[in-house]
């Protein structure tokens, strides 16, 4: 189905020993055949590495590459640093924790290949059908917040900004100029490619989230953080 797509897939991941190698492995098995897989390891301390080092190994003929962070930077510096050797037309961001399957991807492939698409976000809060997890209502909220404000500078009108699904041409993005190395990247991807009046798409996705009992990492103080990062990039950047 991804016709001549070709698709870097960048995995941060941040102590997820419990899930990295689940998570390759439905990558690896996913329906893009042209695609490079991009693990960025941000200095975890639970094992990770030692487990990403062991798929490395045993995957040699699979179009895979590791990068090993030499401290804990944040996600969005994970993020930048699999930008920096991306090969392919297009970027899929693919979080190491299970919350996001990878199984959607033929659906996040789909508006490149019948409408030209530029970006395409998958929102958990459109569409689909099937049994639907119910979600943590403060992240909700917050999230709804912000990608109001985040429809209100850029004159959109999606429904998840915060989505960890977010595929993009990589032509669209200045690597060099990105700067948030947190959470922060989410708003600062999003106004930066809205700004160019490219062909934005949302897809529904599946989402399986997880409490902070299961590891969730995001905090209330990213909701703020986020809102100054769409603030600073849509009136100051």
């Amino acid at each position: 189905m991804e016709n001549n797509l070709s698709v870097s897939i960048i995995i941060p991941c941040y102590n997820e020993k419990e899930t990295i190698e689940k998570v390759f492995f439905k990558v690896k098995s996913s329906h893009i055949h042209n695609k490079e897989i991009i693990i960025v390891d941000d200095f975890s301390n639970d094992g990770s590495v030692e487990i990403i080092n062991k798929i490395s190994k045993d995957n040699s003929e699979s179009k895979l590459k590791t990068i090993f962070h030499k401290k804990n930077e944040g996600k969005g510096a994970a993020i930048k640093s699999g930008l920096k050797v991306a090969t392919c037309d297009l970027v899929l961001i693919q979080d190491a924790d299970l919350e996001y399957d990878p199984s959607d991807y033929p659906n996040l492939l789909e508006p490149f290949i019948k409408y030209n698409a530029d970006v395409v976000y998958g929102s958990r809060f459109v569409g689909g059908t099937g049994p639907k997890r119910l979600h943590l209502f403060w992240h909700t909220l917050a999230n709804k917040i912000l990608t109001l404000i985040t429809n209100i500078f850029t004159n959109l009108n999606m429904t998840d900004m915060e989505t960890g699904y977010k595929v993009f041409k990589k032509k669209y993005i200045d690597i060099v100029n990105l700067e948030e190395k947190s959470f922060g990247i989410e708003p600062e991807i999003t106004i930066k490619l809205a700004k160019q009046k490219i062909k934005f798409f949302e897809v529904p996705i599946t989402y399986n989230g997880r409490n902070y009992n299961q590891g969730k990492k995001i905090k209330a103080k990213d909701a703020f953080i986020a809102l100054y990062c769409i603030i600073k990039y849509s009136l100051f950047k």
